[in-house]
């Protein structure tokens, strides 16, 4: 049966008036701990009444007789306890109610100093609810109140538990009066604080209902009385609380939005002058009824079980009106005076126990000297009696109490202190009531018997013998060392202390060693704060934590949540990744962003969605470092794999915008290979891929396209169609899944393998098609059954495939037709993405789907050759990127056929009716980046070599100057160069003219002498034959070509040709009569020169050749442009200047070759003297000695 406390009772008759009328329950369960009886009972003690001074934890003893066992720490302090006096809880309790609170102050300091805290006082002035007070508004009905009323509350800087009452303790001589003056003074600032920070009470106290309307309302249950602004603050934060705590954290978020004039995180916000009361559920399970304020006792008591008390002595009824009459009170105090006498025969009986025990325990210790407590068997006291759920307090003096802070779960190795052992007086010994799991521990462990000798020495000399042993328990690591854990949670409790002052001294290389003990130690920890505190240590292990020591503490953090779940990572991990989110070092940033994506599977889903969500939104905007924000699309990745709020879609978005805008380009290539794949797998599930994702980016990219008619942004463009390329992997695996076919599809073991050159080679894993759908196996079933659908059933009811086929191809093709064709990087990404999306939808799809569409649209054929509107979309960016997208994705002999075809329909078309050749130009640029497609493009080239007509042939020779730019020499020597000479054989000088180009680059490009030499002699030929003297167009062509290719020619071609010749056509163009061709070949000389002039020019052709041009040419600018004279004048100056001082190097070049011939013939002499030294180092050194 549970002992009885019998002064753990009210300490006001306010208190007593609020107490419940409830029935008495004699029968209570032992978790309650040791209640007081019923505050309902007339005959219980009154607060007031003379407490005996009993402090045993045992159980309770009749008054007849029957001995039980008393704790030891019981039995040391009670000896020689015989008469009855008035306890010092008595005191305390009478001081409080009569109001002598700087009495009581100074009583508690000096209990505390002499190491005996009293819980009453304790309690009581370290409850802020004790010293607040509403100036002018009465107390509420359900506030607590002290016993003496509330007062006013000192600010959190001074409140009476915040004093340092150490610095009095020095010499404990201290004045009274020195203590009262600084009470006064911080009530006085405490008072003037509170005004200040109160003062939203006034409203409250204005409003406040008179007491008499009160009791009229409680009159009526009909009326409900009006609520306050206070009770209305009040009850919000209790609602947000609930709310979090059962995890309606959204509704919480809304609440708190919608009380945005209040802080739900501080309850002195409310406003109101008692302590927090219960949460809503507490007050729901006691139907508004106001819980008894726990009281945390330290003194343990045996009382008499009011139920095994001669005669009834408990009221079966609580009294119905709060004032007693004087009969009544005069019966309860007889009935306490009763209870007292019982109480103090008890107390005799028990002394006289003592008594006897503590002539046995000074037997005992005759005969074992000094035994650990280890020994004490718990086990061996009567298994009726029950260790008190209370703290038993004891005078340091008690010859075996225990260690300090050790909560009674450590063994002690350092001995058992002598009776005549005098300690520090103020120091104080608790014992604990172990916990469950180690008391079990310590019962299951047998009693540790130790030798002893036959001697006769007395224990006082045995304790003196052994102070000889050097044993350090003073410090705080003695005191460590000295007790030896003997659970699992007091092991947890001792690597919580030790860790801290550990980490410091172990090298920072070798931290990551210590990253399991931290982590198992905050796992098990029992104690909030001390978890905390190992978390922020786990995080702050290493100052620049690198890869190998970050994917370890992430390892670890993994490993902590799935072991501690989901609420403890929200409530433990992620405040240590928040508060280093803005870290001075970009690794600590690193660490954070790893560890959002690597918790991301283990946080509540709303926490996942939002405020992991938002962290990683503020790193990815606002860090500087590459690596951090490559981390964060990473882990964002990870949240968009685990995401399952359709809200979130449209912050999904503008996060894959956001990061595809980046400048790093190690950041969009994570965007692409991580982030993409797993966001369209998100918006497949919620079957928004065809209809949201894909569509909203293609809108984009049209506003795009009209917003830059004139200049088109081509980095935005390039960002909006290589998301789209990302995303061409997941809409096949949806065309896959929602196929007619789908639920054919059975894995067999005959199933064929995947060509290897099936798909086009993935950015990561992640793109895979066979990832996406689950296995190879499954895709290879699915494959089968998509080719045979496509070639012999048709698209009929197959959705996916046809918003592939109605809608998203005629978009495509329309933005084609309006990009710019000259925009060879635009040109370039869109043939990819055709490219890309005829590889991943198979060739059957391409020959069937997309290759009819863009026929139909070009509409190649004899009738439209001399119709502007069938050719004006041959001149758009349309044919370059269906020939090179969707020509070039199978390479078998129909395709190239095809892909020949087209090019030589679209030369002839756009040479017959005069167009703009750009759309045939990119063609050939985008075709010849590729060496595999030289012979194809030379094949349709020869086509227009050997055509009838002329305007074909000159456009053939104008493609080829695109195409023998990285052509082999060996193919321009077998096909190119005999081309381009078969037509210049040609009668028509337009197609002679339109060489020229391709002349000049294979004199760029090529060194293979001979085709130079035949080269050089077909451009000799263009400008010595008297039939070309006046082909104006002819001239320009050549000073064009030779101005682009001198500077990246053979130095002998240029100089012996090139320049020779453009001093002849500037010479010969100062005799030029007409002037608008005077000016042309003027203006394209000086172009000419000014390229050449950056390059090396021997001093002869300088002067012979290089001077003289620049002269003619200066005559013509004179007459014609003087901006360009100016120019020209700088030009001939600095050559001049170039000339002179090359002349002057010369002669200054033979002087130092003679003085080098001199210092070469001395550092031989040296060498062959450094060589004759092989003895010693000594003779080294001589040889740099002065001679003397």
């Amino acid at each position: 049966m549970a002992s009885v406390n019998p002064f753990n009772l009210s300490d006001s008759e306010e208190e007593a008036e609020r107490r419940p009328n409830e029935t008495v329950d004699t029968a209570r369960s032992p978790s309650v701990g040791a209640p007081g009886p019923p505050p309902g009972n007339p005959f219980s003690p009154p607060a007031d009444a003379e407490p005996p001074t009993l402090l045993l934890s045992s159980n309770r003893t009749s008054p007849s007789g029957g001995e039980g066992s008393v704790s030891i720490a019981a039995i040391s302090a009670m000896a020689g306890a015989t008469e009855t006096r008035i306890s010092v809880d008595g005191i305390a309790a009478q001081l409080l109610r009569d109001q002598y609170l700087l009495t009581a102050l100074e009583f508690h300091t000096e209990l505390l100093e002499a190491g005996r805290e009293l819980p009453r006082l304790r309690d009581y002035f370290s409850n802020p609810g004790n010293f607040e007070r509403q100036s002018g508004t009465p107390p509420a009905k359900d506030q607590v109140l002290g016993p003496g009323g509330p007062l006013n509350r000192a600010g959190s800087i001074s409140t009476l538990d915040s004093l340092d009452f150490a610095r009095y303790s020095d010499d404990g001589n201290r004045e009274s009066d020195e203590r009262v003056a600084v009470l006064e003074f911080e009530l006085r600032k405490a008072k003037e604080t509170i005004q200040a920070l109160r003062a939203n009470l006034t409203h409250a106290a204005e409003s406040e209902v008179p007491s008499q309307e009160r009791k009229n309302y409680k009159s009526s249950l009909e009326i409900q009385e009006p609520i306050r602004p206070l009770e209305k603050r009040a009850l919000n934060f209790l609602v947000n609380e609930y709310l979090l705590k059962n995890e309606y954290k959204l509704s919480s978020i809304t609440f708190s939005d919608e009380n945005d004039d209040q802080d739900f995180e501080l309850w002195d916000d409310v406003g109101l002058n008692i302590p927090k009361p219960p949460d809503l559920l507490q007050l729901y399970r006691n139907c508004g009824t106001p819980l008894p304020s726990p009281r945390d006792t330290v003194d343990v008591s045996v009382g008499v079980d009011f139920g095994d008390l001669p005669g009834n002595c408990i009221a079966q009824d609580p009294p119905k009106k709060p004032d007693l009459s004087h009969q009544q009170q005069t019966e309860v105090v007889q009935e306490l005076e009763y209870q007292i006498s019982l109480l103090n025969n008890e107390k005799q009986s028990l002394a006289e126990q003592i008594k006897k025990l503590q002539s046995e325990i000074q037997t005992l210790k005759r005969t074992v000297s000094s035994p650990p407590p280890a020994t004490l068997d718990l086990g061996s006291q009567n298994t009726s009696h029950r260790l008190s759920s209370s703290t038993t307090t004891t005078s340091s003096t008690d010859p075996l109490s225990v260690p300090p802070t050790d909560n009674g779960q450590y063994l002690d190795i350092r001995g058992v202190s002598e009776p005549e052992t005098k300690s520090d007086p103020s120091s104080t010994q608790t014992i604990s009531q172990p916990h469950p799991q180690s008391l079990n521990t310590l019962k299951r462990r047998p009693p540790v018997q130790f030798a002893q000798p036959n001697r006769k020495l007395s224990p006082a000399f045995q304790q003196a013998l052994l102070s000889f042993c050097r044993m350090c328990s003073d410090s705080r690591l003695g005191a460590e060392v000295s007790r030896i854990a003997d659970s699992e949670e007091s092991v947890m409790l001792m690597l919580g202390r030790c860790l801290p002052h550990i980490v410091p001294n172990v090298l920072l290389a070798k931290r990551e060693e210590l990253i399991p003990l931290i982590l198992c130690t905050a796992c098990l920890h029992p104690e909030p704060k001390e978890r905390d505190k190992l978390l922020h240590i786990l995080f702050n292990l290493i100052k620049r934590p690198d890869d190998e020591q970050r994917q370890m503490i992430l390892t670890g953090c993994v490993a902590f949540a799935r072991h501690v779940g989901p609420t403890r990572v929200e409530a433990e991990l992620l405040p240590q990744c928040w508060e280093q989110i803005n870290h001075k070092y970009p690794e600590r940033r690193l660490l954070v962003a790893e560890s959002c994506g690597a918790l991301a599977p283990y946080l509540p889903k709303e926490i996942r969605s939002s405020l992991v969500l938002s962290m990683l939104q503020q790193m990815l905007a606002e860090d500087k470092a590459d690596m951090v924000r490559e981390a964060v699309v990473k882990s964002l990745s990870i949240i968009m794999g685990y995401i399952d709020d359709p809200d979130k879609y449209s912050q999904g978005f503008e996060l894959m915008l956001l990061s595809l805008g980046d400048p790093s380009e190690r950041v969009v290539s994570a965007v692409h290979q991580v982030f993409i794949p797993a966001f369209a797998a998100w918006t497949t599930e919620l079957g928004t891929l065809q209809t949201a994702l894909i569509p909203s980016l293609l809108a984009r990219i049209e506003k795009l396209l009209m917003q830059g008619e004139h200049v088109l942004d081509e980095y935005k463009l390039h960002v909006f169609l290589s998301a789209l390329q990302s995303l061409i992997p997941p809409l096949f695996a949806v065309v896959l899944q929602n196929a007619p076919f789908t639920s054919r599809a059975k894995l067999t073991g005959d199933i064929s393998a995947i060509e290897v050159t099936r798909f086009p080679r993935p950015a990561s894993p992640l793109q895979d098609v066979a990832t996406i759908i689950g296995s190879r196996e499954m895709l290879s079933a699915l494959l089968l059954l998509y080719d045979y659908q496509l070639e012999h059933e048709g698209t009929t009811g197959w959705d996916s495939l046809l918003w592939v086929v109605n809608q998203l191809l005629p978009q495509l093709i329309e933005i084609v037709g309006r990009i710019n064709v000259t925009s060879s990087s635009c040109v370039h990404e869109f043939s990819r993405f055709f490219w890309r999306l005829c590889r991943t939808f198979g060739k059957i799809f391409t020959n069937t789907k997309v290759k009819p569409q863009f026929q139909e649209i070009l509409r190649l054929s004899e009738e439209n050759v001399d119709t502007s509107d069938g050719n004006d979309i041959l001149t758009k960016a349309t044919v370059p990127i269906y020939a090179t997208g969707v020509l070039t994705c199978y390479n078998q002999d129909e395709d190239r056929k095809l892909l020949v075809g087209f090019l030589e329909d679209v030369m002839t078309t756009l040479s017959l009716s005069h167009a703009p050749l750009d759309s045939l130009k990119a063609s050939f640029v985008e075709l010849g980046a590729n060496p595999v497609y030289h012979e194809l493009l030379l094949t349709v080239l020869w086509y227009g070599v050997v055509h009838t007509s002329a305007l074909v042939r000159c456009t053939a020779a104008r493609m080829f100057e695109l195409v023998l730019r990285g052509m082999s020499e060996a193919l321009v020597d077998r096909r190119a160069a005999p081309a381009l000479i078969t037509l210049c054989s040609g009668p028509e000088f337009s197609v002679r003219i339109s060489t020229i180009p391709a002349f000049g680059t294979i004199m760029e490009t090529v060194t293979q002498k001979e085709l130079l030499e035949r080269v050089k002699m077909q451009l000799a030929s263009f400008l010595e034959d008297p039939q070309y003297q006046d082909q104006h167009s002819l001239h320009m062509e050549i000073i064009r070509t030779f101005g682009r290719v001198g500077p990246n020619a053979e130095p002998r071609f240029r100089d012996e040709f090139v320049l020779p010749h453009l001093h002849k056509l500037a010479l010969a163009n100062n005799s030029q009569t007409a002037e608008s061709k005077r000016i042309d070949v003027a203006t394209q000389l000086f172009e000419a020169y000014s390229a050449l002039s950056c390059c090396f020019i021997s001093e002869e052709v300088m002067v012979n050749h290089f001077l003289p041009g620049l002269r003619c040419l200066r005559a013509d600018m004179e007459q014609l442009s003087p901006e360009h004279e100016v120019i020209l004048s700088s030009m001939i100056k600095e050559c001049e200047i170039k000339v002179e001082n090359r002349g002057m190097a010369d002669a200054q070049g033979s002087m130092s070759i003679a003085s080098s011939l001199v210092g070469e013939d001395a550092k031989t002499k040296f060498l062959s003297k450094m060589g004759q030294l092989t003895t010693s180092g000594a003779m080294l050194a001589n040889v740099f000695q002065r001679k003397k």
